[in-house]
């Protein structure tokens, strides 16, 4: 189990994160503050293995305690929540980990727990993710590799889909397939690129067969269907010979 520290100067944003980390059974002791002060002093008197700060509070910024917190012997996982979309850049300088967006969704919370789990077991792994700046209204923003869900062909360009929104990026179908192989990236269909882990089932016996992601089914060309099976034949559980 990880013990964790929520710090935002809204009470009922710390509330709601604190109630949503409380319903996962890996998270232990939860710990509140409402400014940088606050954390810091909480730091000193418990062990926490991961911190989860709003970037817009009184006295230290997220940002500035991220710094602080980071030059720590045995810093914790730093995790960003907010409402601003575009200091991720910064965020990930500080190495953080992984870079919320309220209003929080369930699903994308448990991938960043998961994420943090796996960084506090194997203290010396790396994080090592694609980071992909990606245009939205004038506003350059930088997303992570495992948050795209699937792509899209759109000409010369490509969207990409994550659970928050879409994305437009001036990089060919093709070229996204050759980049992304070694990421779980798979062709399914001329127009679409999909990630299997976050594929949630499979119609390929159907004589239009398709493939859901979320709530998206998105359609298989024929000559992707035996790929496709050959993934699922490897992830059937078998009985030991």
């Amino acid at each position: 189990m990880i013990n964790v520290l929520v710090a935002d100067d809204e009470l009922p944003a710390v509330e709601e994160l604190a109630f949503l980390l409380g319903r996962d059974p890996r998270v232990g002791r939860i710990h509140r503050a409402s400014n940088g002060a606050e954390a810091l002093d909480l730091l000193e008197k418990y062990t926490v293995d991961a911190v989860f700060l709003d970037i817009h509070m009184p006295g230290l910024s997220g940002l500035e305690l991220a710094e602080v917190i980071g030059k720590r012997s045995n810093p914790p996982v730093v995790v960003f929540v907010t409402a601003d979309d575009d200091r991720a850049l910064e965020a990930f300088e500080l190495a953080a980990v992984d870079y919320l967006l309220k209003p929080l969704r369930t699903d994308r919370l448990t991938r960043t727990v998961d994420r943090v789990v796996e960084l506090v077991a194997h203290p010396s792994a790396v994080d090592d993710v694609e980071l992909i700046t990606v245009d939205q209204g004038g506003v350059s923003r930088i997303i992570r590799l495992d948050e795209v869900k699937f792509v899209q062909a759109q000409g010369d360009y490509a969207r990409l889909h994550t659970a928050e929104a879409s994305y437009l990026i001036r990089v060919p179908l093709a070229d996204l397939e050759q980049r992304w192989a070694e990421s779980g990236f798979i062709r399914i269909h001329r127009s679409y690129l999909v990630c299997m882990g976050f594929v949630t089932a499979l119609k390929l016996s159907a004589a239009k067969p398709t493939v859901s992601v979320g709530n998206a089914v998105l359609p298989v060309s024929r000559r992707h269907v035996p790929v496709l099976r050959e993934r699922l034949q490897a992830t059937r559980v078998r009985p030991l010979a």
